[in-house]
């Protein structure tokens, strides 16, 4: 079960208290750039958290600049598509409301606000108009889940160039460990996987798993490393699978 820590009062707090009950996650971001993409990257993987979860989940933008470039930067970067959320301040009966906003943003006082840190050295790397500083936008997708959200986060060339090195490499891998036969994932590996992103959705966490399942020795076969990274992929929203078919 999620539990998301609330700005407000520094508390965890239950991101879906009714289950199965419809939760609105609402990203508050105005002007392009790293952070505002940031924000709306926690917004996204609230949203397949909630939905791994079997929790339905309705995602939103809301801000008063730039909001067709963050549409555009979100598509690019693999988000799920936010609806406007400016005329729905009432709210619709859902049975939570996940305020997602910028450290220092401002958001409605209801529901529950999730504080995003600053993103550091972005207009050096990140064009303000086209959302893509890479051939593969991945590559800024998986810089931006390097570091906790409530961390500050450093976005240079040289974040850039090992998040670019580390989805080339995995990509790699599974599409090697594809070629053996499936395996389901194990359920530690499972379990290691939902309890990190339902602490306060801890995706440094899940990257130190998929870390670890790569390292693994003989022991866990193939088709299970393929398993695991594809489960935990429905979060992270990486393309990990890309490569299948693609020649050795």
């Amino acid at each position: 079960m999620l539990r998301i820590i609330d700005a407000r009062t520094g508390e965890p707090a239950l991101a879906a208290p009714v289950r199965r009950g419809l939760t609105r996650v609402q990203a508050h971001a105005s002007g392009y750039g790293a952070a505002s993409l940031r924000v709306l990257l926690v917004a996204d993987l609230l949203v397949r958290a909630l939905e791994l979860g079997g929790t339905p989940a309705w995602l939103q933008l809301t801000g008063d600049r730039d909001q067709a470039e963050l549409r555009a930067g979100a598509t690019a970067l693999g988000m799920h598509p936010f609806e406007d959320g400016r005329d729905l301040a009432a709210g619709v009966g859902e049975a939570q409301i996940l305020h997602v906003v910028g450290e220092g943003g401002r958001s409605p006082d209801d529901g529950v606000r999730i504080s995003v840190a600053p993103v550091e050295g972005g207009p050096a790397t990140v064009d303000a108009r086209r959302a893509v500083p890479d051939a593969d936008p991945a590559v800024l997708r998986l810089a931006l889940l390097s570091a906790p959200r409530a961390e500050p986060l450093r976005l240079d060339a040289t974040a850039l160039a090992e998040a670019r090195d580390t989805l080339a490499r995995w990509r790699r891998a599974v599409a090697d460990w594809a070629r053996q036969p499936s395996r389901p994932v194990p359920e530690e590996l499972r379990a290691r996987l939902r309890a990190a992103w339902d602490d306060d959705l801890d995706v440094p966490a899940v990257l130190n798993v998929l870390r670890s399942v790569g390292d693994a020795g003989p022991g866990l076969a193939a088709g299970a490393r393929f398993e695991t990274y594809a489960y935990a992929d429905r979060l992270l929203g990486l393309e990990l699978t890309r490569d299948l078919g693609a020649p050795a």
